[in-house]
């Protein structure tokens, strides 16, 4: 019996090793499946925003597609938006109603030029004044009757060459170097010279300037003497969509000029818009939403003023 028993001894100790390996491995293998199935369920909700990671992961461990609730999902990222780029005029706002310039969009063919009497927004693609500012009043139109006309007219030598008008583009155009902000309305002698730029001209016609134009500009001061206080003018071309042009600039021709006059002190505003041809004759202002609809021109902003009576 002591024999036998000795003899039996061993296969046990072999029996209990390899039920112990056997143990040993399961164990394994559970723990092998259990982390790499917690790695590639954490591993999808963490990467919820790179799908092909999470796709690769449930590839490699054979494991069925996973959804996310709705709740549980990323929101979208929204991308605050810039809103169109506006002029500044940061040496000039004084021309502005509240000195808040116009909010006109801003773009690489527009330049900001102010001058001692007044603000253009010059566009380098007409080569003339998208708009010009002025404010004015009482005190400055009295001194204005004092200035001498110098009719000196001048190419801006703040623009390039290749963007600004020159005097021989008008000669023999048959047009008038027509000012949008007038020589009549200056009340200083560096005003007056300033006013004879070019980036302050479009070609007009002549009858046009010298005869319907020229009382538009006149009934404005008649208004601004009037006023208690300042009166806000703005002047423009409007363009059709191929413009004709003249000179070797190709300085662009309007078939409309407008011009906006904002009371400051009483929120009134009204515009005229005449067609830049000879037999154009003076009519009634129209109210500043009128002006808008037919322009596109938000020059007193989005709250508007009060309708002229």
């Amino acid at each position: 019996m002591a024999t036998r028993q000795k003899k039996a001894a061993p296969r046990k100790r072999a029996t209990s090793s390899k039920s112990k390996q056997k143990r040993s491995g399961a164990f394994r293998r559970f723990l092998i499946s259990f982390t790499s199935t917690t790695i590639l369920v954490f591993g999808i909700a963490s990467c919820v925003l790179n799908p092909q990671l999470a796709d690769g992961l449930r590839e490699r461990f054979s494991l069925p597609h996973l959804e996310l609730p709705v709740e549980d999902a990323p929101a979208p990222v929204r991308h605050a938006d810039p809103g169109p780029t506006v002029t500044r005029f940061a040496q000039c706002p004084q021309f502005f109603p509240g000195a808040h310039p116009a909010q006109l969009p801003a773009g690489a063919h527009l330049r900001e030029l102010c001058f001692s009497a007044f603000a253009v927004l010059y566009n380098s693609q007409t080569k003339t004044p998208l708009v010009v500012v002025e404010r004015l009043n009482r005190a400055a139109l009295v001194n204005a009757r004092e200035q001498h006309r110098t009719d000196r007219f001048y190419a801006e030598a703040r623009l390039p060459r290749a963007e600004r008008a020159e005097l021989e583009d008008y000669r023999g155009s048959g047009y008038a170097r027509g000012h949008m902000a007038p020589a009549g309305d200056m009340s200083t002698p560096e005003a007056m010279a300033q006013s004879f730029s070019l980036a302050n001209m479009v070609p007009q016609n002549q009858k046009h300037n010298s005869g319907p134009w020229s009382k538009v500009e006149r009934d404005t001061r008649k208004y601004v003497m009037r006023a208690r206080g300042d009166v806000f003018v703005f002047t423009g071309p409007l363009f059709d969509a191929a413009p004709s042009t003249i000179g070797r600039g190709h300085i662009a021709v309007p078939s409309r000029i407008f011009k906006l006059v904002y009371d400051a002190s009483n929120g009134r505003a009204w515009a005229y818009i005449q067609a830049n041809r000879a037999d154009t004759e003076v009519g009634a202002p129209m109210d500043y939403e009128s002006f808008v609809r037919r322009t596109g021109l938000q020059l007193l902003g989005q709250g508007g003023a009060k309708a002229v009576s």
